[in-house]
């Protein structure tokens, strides 16, 4: 075996100093044919020697952990490449002969062996050893035209050619395989950092996944060509609008006696004053922008404290963008008023154009919806919103966007 591989490595060495550019398009292809069937024959032979050494114990008989520690040290390989030479070996050791020879002939290559071999294993368990070797033949015939992607998706229908009366049977008893790993492994983990931000981490189920994507991902795309924000971004977005909308609806179960709702603590001076910050009832600060625009949402409760400390206002009714008034906004608006946006109502809030703190008081007047993007745009951004002669709202561009700053409408939302 010595002699031949020196052999083999000296006529590959002479190969190597041939010059392919001299060759014609047809004798590259056949040179690659044949450089490909030769890898192939010597993985086989490559794999048939590691198995043995492994199964002699030479690894640890040389003072290595491991036979995969032993092989990277011996030819130099990541250690996650020696443990995937000795996984591979041991694949090939357990294969059916067909699916040896089939590598022997370099008819397959050793990705595909394992492909093959996992599902032949799969076939014997489900439909017994007759079976198992009528797959051989399917998916080394397979194996010619395919590769071990798409031979791994083919071998999951594997038993309608071998099989067929237990096709069904095995079909219907991976799906519920499938469900109940899926139940098992279905999990939430929600991290809290030290700046109060989340980290959510976890795997859901498949139903709750097609819900989750049913919900976000009409809102994760993207709002015109100038969204800046990235994918994950819009996503983030998107989860944090499904919960605004949730919180509004007022379905969700009661929390300690109270309906669900976000409750922020502000001084009223600091409020009015943009001075300051809030504090969530988690013990969380935000800063005075993002109050004062959690302020106009309706699906959140501001606790406004004079200097004493006393309540001022906790969610009074005319102050909140609710009822009949939310009512007459939606009709008029019919859902995000700012350019170009064509979220609907349900994903809006009500926005105060001149802020309740600063004076404005709660109408139809000195109202706006916005979606939640939208809605922290205007805050934190250099737009401005006021009603025009006809009653519906108008967007004022910075003077850095469009020097004119010609007001500019919402043309999504069809009105008659």
């Amino acid at each position: 075996m010595i002699d031949a591989l020196e052999q083999a490595e000296a006529a590959v060495a002479a190969c190597f100093d041939t010059a392919a550019w001299a060759a014609s398009e047809h004798d590259l292809v056949a040179a690659l044919d044949a450089a490909h069937r030769l890898e192939q024959r010597l993985a086989a032979v490559k794999l048939g020697l590691v198995r043995e050494l492994d199964g002699r114990g030479t690894a640890t008989a040389q003072g290595a952990s491991s036979t995969a520690v032993w092989l990277r040290d011996r030819l130099r390989l990541g250690v996650g490449a020696a443990r995937r030479l000795v996984e591979l070996a041991a694949t090939l050791d357990a294969a059916p002969p067909g699916v040896q020879d089939a590598l022997a002939a370099a008819t397959v290559d050793v990705e595909q062996v394992r492909v093959i071999a996992e599902t032949v294993e799969t076939v014997h368990a489900s439909a017994g050893a007759e079976a198992a070797d009528k797959a051989v033949g399917v998916l080394v015939g397979w194996a010619a035209q395919f590769d071990a992607g798409l031979l791994r998706k083919l071998g999951t229908r594997i038993l309608d050619h071998v099989a067929p009366e237990a096709a069904d049977a095995a079909a219907e008893a991976a799906v519920r395989a499938q469900e109940s790993r899926a139940a098992r492994d279905r999990h939430l983990t929600i991290s809290e950092q030290t700046d109060g931000r989340l980290r959510l981490t976890g795997i859901l189920d498949t139903e709750a996944a097609a819900a989750l994507r049913a919900a976000i991902d009409p809102l994760s795309a993207p709002l015109g060509p100038d969204d800046p924000r990235t994918a994950g971004q819009r996503r983030h977005d998107a989860l944090a609008d499904v919960c605004r909308l949730a919180l509004r609806t007022g379905d969700l179960p009661e929390n300690g006696g109270d309906p669900t709702q976000v409750v922020i603590t502000t001084g009223y001076d600091e409020l009015t004053r943009q001075l300051g910050s809030g504090a969530l009832d988690t013990g969380l600060q935000l800063t005075p922008e993002a109050v004062r625009r959690l302020a106009c949402d309706a699906a959140i409760l501001p606790a406004v404290l004079g200097g004493a400390g006393q309540p001022l206002d906790v969610g009074r009714q005319r102050r909140l963008i609710s009822g009949p008034l939310r009512r007459a906004l939606v009709l008029r608006d019919r859902g995000c008023a700012f350019p170009g946006c064509d979220r609907p109502p349900r994903w809006c809030d009500g926005h105060h154009i001149r802020h309740w703190a600063d004076g404005g008081d709660t109408s139809l007047d000195n109202s706006v919806l916005l979606c939640g993007y939208h809605h922290r745009h205007l805050h934190h951004g250099d737009w401005s919103v006021r009603l025009g002669g006809d009653g519906h709202p108008e967007f004022i561009p910075p003077a850095w966007l469009d020097p004119t700053q010609l007001p500019r409408r919402n043309h999504y939302h069809r009105r008659r």
